[in-house]
Formats: structure tokens, C-alpha cells, sequence
């Protein structure tokens, strides 16, 4: 019932407002009108006659869902005046924005004459969206289907184009979507769970809704459901170590001699406790049976450990003491660090394996830290020769050496690094020394870095007679342009290890420019010069060169693509003579059906080796595909090296095969033609296969097993015997009394489920299922009972008032459209369960399944028109085992009241003349 006093302001308040106006004013005006609101339109009414007039008037509207609230009535208005006549209106929500008109009808009671008058309004736009959740499950079991359903309402006045988007679930609708004025729609989305789950997770699900003319307001609701894992993980008591264990069968075919034979390998990594503070690694591999290569694994046995700021390592390994003094050397032997706070102290002894000047090595240090990127360091190396000899060729390697170092490392800002080493050598006939510097800048448009070594002609350290510059730097002129430069000066004489053969003599210098023209696409320009000299003997080459390069590279697509060209004029040192080179190169790379591939191939005219304007092709391709997660192939083949790389083994063809045969268990396939290092034409055929093992292997107990167990209570049906629980991977079956229990559980939070198949369809258990129990106790009790299942039902009725009946809202509904049937949602709120549901208005509804015990029933309108409410929208009750709970929803037609006053209230103005 609508209250006097409300409708007072409605009529009242707009009529003194429009009594000060001017009647121009009062005849032109139009209102913008909001949807849903009450107003009062102004009419300028004139009796130019003698006589006093009363007039019958009467309201039309040029839309059904603007209706006057009086929709008829007198005016009494005296001779000679002017007066205005107010006409209450009510705009109803679903009002469409745009142009209307509303139309007195005047008949003088007087003469029965008759005219009217008509007066635009507007109403203006109203946009407002709703997204509610509906209905989603608040457990699942992995493998089933997540589904959802939301209630999208379009409150507003105008028809909405809507786009429907989720980004981790599937919409069940087309993606677009029309919605007119206070229509809704129930959405629904769906998301299938992984079968393969091996632990319990939440999946929260999400709907987006967004109007394509206003795409930045967006709504977007989400959900949220625990997938319970049906294979879950076996959890584990103890922590473990990973080992990877290997068996190989290896044959080589090495020039015209073959060889082949078994070796096996283990290797782990990881710590021996809980909190990782006990951390070891160690690696077995047993002697190869081929010829050593890069493409094998040479003999290896280590191991370490490492505990807080002790550090302990066992056998082989690449041991180093500093760059000058013994820079990288492969050898059998023992290291040990320890950090205090800022201080570090440290040695190793070291017996190389593949160096045969050095019989063994002593190293130790001390290390010192300033700030926490700066620090100093000084040291002692001492090196003891296989066997001293006066005639050996290099006299610094075949004596004994004590080789004293001091380097350090030092943060001066925040752009700039220094680092640097001084080292000094004696043996018992020479002396040496040798340093390195080192500066890193590093700025937001420029950065680069110096290095500069010497060693003298009798320096005992891993250098000797030599000095090596190397510099780099790089310069931002723009977010596209940048200037970029680098040179490079090779050490000559260094002491690697036999294991290697050197790489050739390198001495050169580029600059240029790179320009990224696009996001994707780039183009660097080089000038500079190179030159190569082969180490070995005899030499395959020996050449100066000046060049120019010119490199592309940009992605088209699914496609990589580089493309580069060189121009240069080459002195060839070895043959004596000068001349050309060009170069032209392209590779290609893509991924296509879960396979990637890359091609490339380059042609050269060169000067550089035996033959003046010498053509060289070179191609090759390199195929990968993952057919799945077990199974894999790889392919690689290339034509031929160019000499600069024939130092290193340098594979021709390789076909490798990768297959899981079961979870920790992999087969490797490899074949192989390959170049060793130092040969030119002479190919290798190597072939491999190799089974692994990866247990994990127990190192401590890290708890202890639970159980659980507990009675169902029977609550009034018909047996609790042979009914099947489930607990994770766990199952349990009552016995006659109810009883179950799980032994042998590991500690950890589980849901306890209920297999339904072995009660009856309306049992019910007393507690919400799946239950969450965490289980840390090593006994543990969970007591249930089960009854049997109450039902709601009900129907959503118009109640009759003043002999009208459901024809009011069917009238009702036909104003709005066939489409937008008049409905409430009904919601059923019990202990930790809600359910809802839209209910239309006539029909019938229904609950089923419910847990016995108190239940709240609560109606919301769902847009319900303001002419109607709902006479009761809360029910309390408590439901009973088996129990059927009847409701009666009605909904009434609100009736409107209207007070006229004792006496009429006449409103005018006076008429102002212009006076000139």
C-alpha cells in the first residue's frame, strides 16, 4: 500500500515548482525521466471566457507502461485566468529509453465542447547489469564436470548486447547474447577436471559479462569447488632421495676398428633430511668402453656435501684455484670450503687426469668479504711436475711451482665493476708474474666491458708468454637504434687439458648498428675485420680479412627467419695470396604439430684455405617431436663443417629416441656419424642404447602412519551394514553395528565420502559429505549418523484479491512481452547448504534431498513489477526425517490509495506587462 504522505510529495511538490514558472516555459518543457520513478507533467489550462468553467479531463499515454495515476478528473478555473493542471504519472522500470507523449482530454461541462492537449517527455537511458551466482557444487570428484549456472539480469531500460566470456571454463551459450529490458537469462559454464588428479585442489571458475557498445564495464563473478583426487598420490612417510641409474650398451666403428661394450652410471642430487640441510650429490660412471668423445660419458666417480657453510668435495671434477694461476684443470682429488661470517677459507689437491706435465696439485685460499658484492681474495698454489727435465720444452710446466695469488672483486656503484688479479710464479730457475683487469659498466643507454691480460715468458700458471685483450660495449640511441662494437685478442700459449684440442687463433674487431624496425623484426649492420690462424699442425688456414655483414632477422608467422651476408677481402697467410669472400646464409626454424624444425644452409666463395675463389655449400636441418609426454624423436644432419670448427666432434647425422616405458623407467635409442676432433674426412659411426631407472631412494622417516575410525549411526533406516567409505585412496566397509576404520594412514587432510550405491536412494547423512578431516593424531575418531531425506515443495500462486486472479499478471505480461514471464527466486538456506532456484509465477517448485533439522526459506522479487509483492518472504521450520514440507507463496497485487483534500488548491501567477 503506497502511503498518503508519499503520494502528497509526488503530486504536491512538483505543483508548487511549476506554479512560479512562466506558461512558455510550463508549454515547452520536457523532463528527462528516469525508469522505475514517479512524476507529475504540467499542463497550462486558460479560460479566456466571462464565465467560471469546469471541466471533465482525462489522461492518455502513448505507451502502455506509462500510466497516469489519476486517470480521470474535474478542473474548476475561473473566468479570465490562467492555471496549471498536474498529471501524476508512473514510468515503469521496463520503460524503453526515448520520445513519448502524454495527451489531456478536456470536455467543457458547460457547452460539452472538447479539446486536448499533449505534451512531450522523455525518458532517458538506464544502463545496470546483474550477475548473480545461481547454483555450483561446493565438492566434485576429479574426472566428473564442474557445472555452474548464474542468473544475468538486464535491469536497465534499453537492449543490451552482451558478450559472455570465462576464462577457465566453457560457456554453454553463444558467446554473444541480446537481452532486452528487464529480461534475464540463467547461464550456465562448465569445466572438465583433470581423472588424473593426485591431490586434492579448489578450481575456481569464472563468468565475465560485458556490453559490446561499453566493453571497459565489465562484471565477473566467480565460484569456487574442491575436485576431490579419486588416484591420489601416495603420500609418503619419508624423504627422499632422487637417483637417476643407467645401463648403456655403446659400439663405435673408429677408422675401419670397432669397438663396443657396457657401462653404467648413477647419479644423485638432493638432501638427506626434511629441512635440506644435510645436501650431497655424487656421481658413478664406469669406464667407457670406446674412444673418448663428446657424445659419451668418460669415467667419473664424486661426491659432495654441503651443510650450511661447509662445503666437502670427493673425486673428479674440474678443479680451479684462480683465471691466471690454474684457470680450468679436469682431475682426481679433494676440495673443502668454509664460510663464516665474512671470511672464507679453502684448499683442494688435485691430480689431473688428461694433463701429463702436472703430476699433482696443491691449492689453498682465504677469502675476504668487504660489502656484499665486493671482496678479496689471496692464495697459494703449488705444482708438481710428472718428472723434471732440464731439455722439456716448456721449463715453467716440468719444475716445481709456488704460484702466490691475490685477486678481488669490487662494486664502486651501482653502474660500475672492477675485478682484477695479480699472480707470481717461482721455480728453482725462473721467476714470472701475471695480472688481470676487469671493468663492467652498466648504465640504462650504455654498457660494456674491458679485460686485459699478460703473463710473462717464465710464468708457471695456466698462461705463459702471452697477453689477450677483449672488450665490448653497447650503446642505446633510441628504444629501435642501438650502436654496438667488440674486440677480441685470444691467448696463445694456455695449458688445457689433452681431453680438448685448441680452438684456432682468434684476433678481430666489428662495429655497427641495430635497428629494430618492428616489434618482431630486426637488422644489424657490422664492419670490422677477423683473423683466424690454425693451432695445429699442418694448418688449414692462416688469414686476415676485412668485412662487411649485413644480418635480417624476423618472424613471419609461425616462422623465424634469419638471413645474413658477408663481404669481404681476405689475405691468405698460408698460400700467399689475396682475395674475395662472400658469404650468404639463411635459417629458418618453425613449430608445427608439436614438432619443431629448423633449416638452414649457407654458400661461401672464399680465399681463406688452399684455393683462391673456393666454393663452399653447407646445409642441414634439425627436427624435434614430442608425440607425446613419454615418447620422443629427435633428428638432426648437416653436410659438412667449415675448417674454423674442426677443433671439436662435430656430429653429421643423429637420430636419437626417447621412450618412458612406465613411470621412473625411460629406454634411449642414439645413432650417430660424426667427425672426431682434428679429422677432416674421416667419419665415426657411434650408436647407443641406454635404459634408466629413477628411484627415490629413502633417507629418513619423516612421520609416523594414522588410522581413523568411527560408528554411523542408524537414524531410521534400514541397515548401516556393508556401506563402502571412501578416504582418498582408502576404502572401509561398516560391519553389522555401523563400525568402520582405516589403518595404515598417511598423515594429511582427506575428505571422507560415502559410496551411494550401497545405501538406500533417500539416506541421508547427519553431516555435510564430503567431510573434511584432517587427520594428525595417530588415532582418530569421525562418528556420523544417517537418516532419511525431507523434501520441500511449494507453488508460487497470485493471490485473489477483489475477484481478480492470475489474469492480472498474465495481462501484465503480455504489456512486456511473451518472453519475460514474471518469476521470484526462492532460496533454501540449511546447516552449511544453500540452494536456489528461479520459480515462475503459477508454477510449482520443489527441494529434494535435504538434511532433516532447521531450514530457512527466503524469496527475493527477480525483478518482480512493483505492483506485486510478496506476501510472506520468510519461512522457518524445522524439517523431519522423510518429511514433506508443503508452502503456499502468494503473491498480491499492492492496491493504491488516494486522499483528496476537504478543499481544492488552486495554483496561478500574475501576468508581468513589458512596460516601454
Amino acid at each position: 500500500m503506497i502511503k498518503t504522505w508519499t503520494l502528497f510529495i509526488v503530486i504536491l511538490f512538483p505543483l508548487f515548482a511549476f506554479s512560479q514558472q512562466q506558461p512558455t516555459r510550463l508549454v515547452s518543457k520536457k523532463d528527462s525521466l528516469i525508469p522505475g520513478m514517479s512524476t507529475s507533467i504540467p499542463f497550462t489550462l486558460q479560460n479566456n471566457s466571462t464565465e467560471n468553467k469546469v471541466y471533465d479531463i482525462s489522461v492518455i499515454t502513448s505507451s502502455s507502461l506509462i500510466t497516469p495515476i489519476l486517470e480521470k478528473g474535474e478542473f474548476v478555473i475561473s473566468s479570465q485566468e490562467t492555471s496549471v493542471y498536474l498529471v501524476p504519472l508512473r514510468v515503469s522500470t521496463e520503460t524503453v529509453q526515448g520520445e513519448y507523449s502524454v495527451t489531456l482530454n478536456i470536455i467543457d461541462r458547460s457547452n460539452g465542447l472538447s479539446s486536448t492537449k499533449t505534451s512531450k517527455i522523455i525518458v532517458s537511458a538506464s544502463r545496470k547489469l546483474s550477475l548473480t551466482a545461481l547454483e555450483s557444487p561446493e565438492f566434485t570428484r576429479a574426472g566428473e564436470t564442474i557445472r555452474a549456472s548464474f542468473l544475468l539480469k538486464n535491469n536497465g531500460n534499453i537492449t543490451e548486447n552482451l558478450i559472455l566470456e570465462s576464462k577457465n571454463a566453457i560457456v554453454d551459450h553463444d558467446p554473444s547474447i541480446i537481452l532486452g529490458p528487464n529480461e534475464s537469462k540463467v547461464i550456465t559454464i562448465h569445466k572438465a577436471t583433470n581423472p588424473e588428479l593426485r591431490q586434492n585442489e579448489f578450481q575456481n571458475l569464472n563468468l565475465s559479462v560485458h556490453s559490446k557498445d561499453n566493453p571497459k564495464e565489465d562484471q565477473t563473478i566467480y565460484i569456487s569447488t574442491q575436485v576431490i583426487s579419486v588416484q591420489p598420490a601416495n603420500q609418503d612417510i619419508y624423504h627422499r632421495l632422487p637417483v637417476v641409474a643407467s645401463l648403456s650398451f655403446i659400439g663405435m666403428k673408429n677408422m675401419g676398428v670397432y669397438n663396443d661394450g657396457f657401462q653404467g652410471e648413477i647419479y644423485g642430487k638432493g638432501s638427506l633430511d626434511k629441512e635440506n640441510k644435510n645436501q650431497i650429490e655424487f656421481h658413478a660412471a664406469t669406464h667407457n668402453p670406446i674412444e673418448l668423445n663428446t657424445f659419451t660419458q668418460y669415467e667419473e666417480y664424486f661426491v659432495n656435501y654441503k651443510r650450511g657453510n661447509l662445503f666437502v668435495h670427493l673425486g673428479d671434477k674440474t678443479y680451479s684455484a684462480s683465471y691466471l694461476t690454474e684457470f680450468a684443470r679436469y682431475g682426481r682429488g679433494a676440495e673443502i670450503r668454509y664460510h663464516f661470517n665474512r671470511l672464507s677459507i679453502g684448499g683442494f689437491y688435485n691430480r689431473p687426469r688428461f694433463f701429463r706435465d702436472i703430476k699433482d696439485e696443491f691449492n689453498v685460499y682465504s677469502a675476504f668479504k668487504i660489502r656484499k658484492e665486493s671482496e678479496i681474495s689471496v692464495g697459494y698454489l703449488y705444482k708438481m711436475p710428472m718428472k723434471e727435465e732440464s731439455n722439456a720444452r716448456n721449463i715453467s710446466q716440468n719444475a716445481e711451482a709456488h704460484l702466490p695469488y691475490a685477486k678481488g672483486q669490487f662494486k664502486i656503484s651501482k653502474h660500475i665493476n672492477l675485478s682484477g688479479e695479480f699472480a707470481y710464479s717461482t721455480t728453482k730457475k725462473a721467476e714470472g708474474t701475471a695480472y688481470m683487469a676487469q671493468a663492467e659498466v652498466n648504465f640504462s643507454k650504455f654498457n660494456g666491458n674491458l679485460t686485459y691480460m699478460k703473463a710473462s715468458p717464465q710464468f708457471a700458471g695456466y698462461f705463459t708468454n702471452t697477453n689477450t685483450f677483449s672488450g665490448y660495449f653497447q650503446y642505446r640511441l633510441t628504444k629501435k637504434l642501438n650502436v654496438i662494437g667488440n674486440y677480441m685478442q685470444d691467448a696463445k700459449n694456455f695449458q688445457r687439458d689433452s681431453l680438448f684440442l685448441a680452438a684456432p687463433y682468434r684476433k678481430y674487431l666489428q662495429y655497427g648498428i641495430q635497428y629494430k624496425y618492428l616489434s618482431n623484426g630486426s637488422i644489424i649492420i657490422n664492419h670490422g675485420f677477423q683473423k683466424y690462424q690454425d693451432r695445429l699442425e699442418p694448418k688449414q688456414f692462416d688469414y686476415y680479412e676485412r668485412f662487411f655483414r649485413v644480418s635480417i632477422d624476423q618472424r613471419i608467422g609461425i616462422f623465424q627467419v634469419n638471413i645474413e651476408g658477408q663481404f669481404g677481402n681476405t689475405d691468405n697467410y698460408l698460400i700467399g695470396f689475396n682475395g674475395n669472400s662472400s658469404l650468404y646464409a639463411a635459417n629458418v626454424s618453425f613449430e608445427k604439430f608439436k614438432t619443431s624444425f629448423n633449416l638452414f644452409g649457407s654458400y661461401a666463395i672464399t680465399s681463406r684455405y688452399q684455393l683462391q675463389n673456393q666454393k663452399q655449400l653447407y646445409y642441414g636441418a634439425r627436427i624435434f617431436s614430442k608425440f607425446s609426454d613419454k615418447t620422443s624423436v629427435s633428428l638432426f644432419y648437416q653436410n659438412n663443417y667449415i675448417p674454423e670448427e674442426y677443433f671439436k666432434d662435430r656430429n653429421l647425422f643423429e637420430l636419437l629416441f626417447h621412450q618412458q616405458l612406465f613411470p621412473g623407467n625411460e629406454l634411449d635409442l642414439s645413432g650417430r656419424y660424426s667427425l672426431q676432433r682434428g679429422q677432416i674426412g674421416d667419419k665415426d659411426f657411434i650408436f647407443s642404447m641406454r635404459y634408466t631407472w629413477r628411484p627415490n631412494i629413502p633417507v629418513q622417516r619423516t612421520a609416523e602412519y594414522v588410522s581413523l575410525s568411527g560408528n554411523v549411526g542408524n537414524l531410521g533406516i534400514k541397515k548401516t551394514e556393508g556401506i563402502r567409505l571412501m578416504l582418498g585412496s582408502y576404502l572401509s566397509i561398516t560391519d553389522k553395528e555401523g563400525n568402520y576404520v582405516f589403518k595404515n594412514v598417511v598423515p594429511g587432510n582427506y575428505f571422507l565420502e560415502i559410496d551411494r550405491s550401497t545405501t538406500e536412494i533417500n539416506d541421508i547423512p547427519t553431516v555435510v559429505f564430503p567431510a573434511a578431516l584432517p587427520l594428525t593424531d595417530k588415532e582418530n575418531v569421525f562418528n556420523f549418523g544417517i537418516t532419511t531425506a525431507a523434501n520441500i515443495q511449494g507453488q508460487v500462486q497470485l493471490l485473489e484479491t477483489e475477484n481478480k486472479s492470475l489474469a492480472d499478471i498474465e495481462a501484465l505480461q503480455s504489456k512486456k512481452g511473451k518472453k519475460k514471464r514474471e518469476s521470484i527466486i526462492v532460496e533454501a538456506v540449511g546447516d552449511s547448504q544453500t540452494y536456489r532456484k528461479i520459480c515462475f509465477v503459477g508454477e510449482d517448485f520443489d527441494f529434494t534431498y535435504l538434511k532433516p533439522g532447521d531450514w530457512t526459506v527466503k524469496l527475493y522479487r527477480n525483478g518482480l513489477d512493483k505492483r506485486y509483492k510478496i506476501s510472506t518472504d520468510q519461512f522457518q521450520f524445522t524439517l523431519k526425517p522423510s518429511e514433506i514440507k508443503k508452502l503456499n507463496i502468494q503473491i498480491v497485487k499492492q492496491q493504491i490509495e488516494i486522499k483528496y483534500q476537504q478543499e481544492s488548491l488552486k495554483v496561478g501567477y500574475n501576468e508581468i506587462k513589458n512596460k516601454k
